[in-house]
């Protein structure tokens, strides 16, 4: 019941006409970031964040995050009419999206997608109003050595539960680790890797980093593949809108099995990629119409959208609740909320619930805001897209490497935006996972802090780490995480050598 009444506060936080002008705004600007190829989440809300400085934080994070969910819906815009993903996580839904278009069905199509992200966005959203407080009340029993092995459990899980190729995990996280450790020694006074330039004295802007490599680095990509948009009719049809919310409540199996693929993989560092693929593959192998999936079955656009929205909503419960982020946009907003001035973790419920409950209440309004919209503006968005690439490159680029410039005002940001775009995308051509760097970057010094403040405790000795069940299970699972992609490659070769 406490939970119900602070959501009801929250509505009340959330629901003024500044707000709601705020969330509008919001999700226009994340459907355009989500269209426009080379963008994307991350970079938007990095992009946006600078202009949030002099904003209350309950308004600044509401803006961040109603832009978050709008570029996630402007990505299966151009999945579906361009066979072009705006958004990573949206790349499963072009293998139905796509086809339907081009069966004439795009009103269908858009309207099936809509739907279902924003059934799996609530969802998300739903699951973070029943569990963030009893999670964050859970939290304050943690001390530096639990806050370390917390943030170990979410480095490791990245290795055992990222579903790529776990060295390039470690390499990528390895990378943030030692970017985060440029500057000065909070502790010591010490530099660290600063080579005699006074301008990494502050340490690397992990604001900076983020356009980098998701900006400058996925535009490189993108002109290498020399991008052409080809698409088919953006013409939305009243009519058919309803059809299609008609046909959805057939799916519900798809629905309640998508949803919990995403929910799980948002909590967990999977991220709304990784949910959308493995929802779409579990679709097409037990789904009622799995045989049809890539050739316009609506089922495989709702499972993708479904757990891509849930598992990108979902990714704040851990930010916000445990202090660690669940996906890389989480983690830009977890860096603005300590910009801010306020720290994620259990803390935040009791120092700011007019905060917390106010950006959940906002979430239930901006999601429905956001399919409203999405529906309504797509031909507007859709045309943007037939403007050559030739144009629309260069402007990005000017936008990205102001929002370097506007961190802190200063040209050397600028070059080490640069910098990190050309490695986003040397890692996107090699294959290297770039979340895993940009959480290293985030929750780097608060690791070291904690892990450094353990050992001041314990006199140098580590098995403070197993000092009591709580820390001792959390380590446990850690470093099971950790050696999970041996252990499960062990199994594999014993099980060939049963069965021979």
């Amino acid at each position: 019941m406490a939970d119900i009444a602070n959501l009801l506060h929250g509505f009340s936080v959330a629901f003024s006409f500044y707000h709601v002008a705020l969330i509008v705004m919001g999700v226009l600007l994340g459907i355009l970031v989500g269209v426009l190829p080379g963008l994307g989440a991350p970079n938007g809300v990095t992009l946006l964040l600078p202009l949030t400085f002099t904003m209350e934080p309950v308004s600044a994070i509401i803006l961040l995050s109603s832009m978050y969910w709008g570029a996630l819906f402007g990505g299966s815009t151009t999945s579906i009419l361009f066979n072009i993903p705006g958004e990573p996580s949206s790349v499963a839904t072009t293998f139905d999206g796509y086809p339907m278009a081009k069966q004439g069905r795009a009103t269908e199509a858009l309207s099936t997608a809509f739907f279902s992200a924003g059934i799996g966005a609530l969802t998300g959203v739903i699951v973070i109003t029943l569990l963030a407080s009893w999670i964050a009340e859970f939290a304050l029993r943690f001390s530096s050595p639990e806050f370390f092995a917390i943030y170990l459990l979410a480095f490791c899980s990245f290795i055992g539960l990222g579903g790529g190729d776990p060295i390039k995990a470690a390499v990528s996280l390895l990378a943030g680790l030692a970017f985060a450790t440029v500057g000065m020694d909070t502790v010591s006074g010490e530099l660290r890797l600063t080579f005699g330039w006074p301008d990494l004295l502050r340490g690397i802007s992990f604001l900076v980093a983020v356009i980098g490599l998701f900006g400058i680095g996925e535009l490189l990509l993108t002109v290498q593949e020399e991008l052409k948009f080809k698409g088919v009719s953006s013409k939305i049809e009243v009519r058919e809108i309803f059809r299609a919310l008609a046909r959805l409540p057939h799916y519900w199996v798809t629905f309640l099995r998508s949803a919990a693929v995403g929910v799980w993989m948002g909590i967990t560092p999977g991220g709304p990629t990784a949910a959308s693929f493995m929802s779409y593959g579990l679709g097409r192998r037990f789904g009622k119409y799995g045989r049809n999936f890539g050739k316009g079955e609506p089922e495989g656009v709702i499972a993708p959208e479904v757990a891509d929205h849930s598992a990108g909503t979902s990714a704040l419960l851990p930010m916000l609740a445990l202090g660690v982020p669940g996906s890389a946009t989480a983690a830009v907003m977890m860096g603005g909320l300590m910009i801010w001035g306020l720290q994620p973790g259990p803390l935040l419920f009791v120092e700011q619930p007019d905060f917390v409950w106010g950006l959940i209440a906002s979430m239930y309004l901006s999601n429905i805001i956001a399919v409203v919209l999405v529906l309504a503006t797509v031909p507007l968005f859709a045309s943007i897209l037939r403007i050559p690439f030739g144009i629309i490159g260069p402007i990005i680029i000017v936008v990205c490497l102001i929002g370097a410039y506007t961190v802190a005002n200063a040209e050397f940001d600028v070059m080490m935006a640069v910098a990190f775009g050309i490695v986003g995308y040397v890692f996107k051509r090699l294959d290297y996972p770039i979340a895993p760097l940009v959480l290293a970057m985030v929750l780097g010094d608060k690791a070291e802090d904690a892990f450094r403040q353990s050992m001041l405790y314990s006199g140098g000795s580590l098995s403070i780490f197993w000092s009591n069940g709580l820390v001792g299970t959390l380590m446990a699972l850690a470093l099971l995480l950790l050696a999970w992609p041996l252990i499960s490659k062990a199994i594999q070769m014993v099980r060939p050598a049963r069965t021979a």
